[in-house]
Parts: C-alpha cells; sequence; structure tokens
C-alpha cells in the first residue's frame, strides 16, 4: 500500500527543489540566495504545513505570490545578497 504522507513530503520537496530553481533562474540569484530566500519566508512555512492547500499551487503562481506578499525579501534587506 502506498504511505499517502510519504507521497505528500515527496511532492512539497520537490516543489520546494522546483520553486527554488524558479526563483534563482528569475531573480538572477544563485540557486544558495534563492534557497535563502524561499526558506525565509512565511510561504515555505504554509508549504511544509500544507496549510490551505497552497502547496497545490503552480510554481509561477507560488513565485507571485511570494513576491506580492513578501515583497522586503526580493529588496534586498539586511542580507545584501538579493538584487
Amino acid at each position: 500500500m502506498i504511505d499517502e504522507k510519504l507521497l505528500e513530503k515527496d511532492y512539497r520537496e520537490r516543489l520546494e527543489e522546483n520553486l527554488i530553481a524558479f526563483l534563482a533562474e528569475q531573480n538572477a540569484l544563485t540557486y544558495e540566495e534563492a534557497m535563502e530566500l524561499y526558506y525565509g519566508s512565511r510561504l515555505a512555512d504554509k508549504i511544509g504545513e500544507g496549510r490551505f492547500g497552497v502547496q497545490y499551487l503552480d510554481i509561477k503562481v507560488l513565485a507571485e505570490l511570494l513576491k506580492e506578499t513578501e515583497p522586503e525579501l526580493f529588496a534586498g534587506g539586511e542580507k545584501g545578497t538579493m538584487p
């Protein structure tokens, strides 16, 4: 029998990997910078916890949501590594 929790965990991990790669590509960031940006976001918490079904949205939609709801992550801020 397929363990649904294991499948969901694998799905979320792949989603995060794809979203981080997309963020890096779209924002001229290194993969490490995009990882830092993503894991420092509230969106990462929502995806990780499976809240609101947000993990089922397309990565392009998720990236846009991140930019709209957490613009401070893209402004450079304290880290100084983001454009």
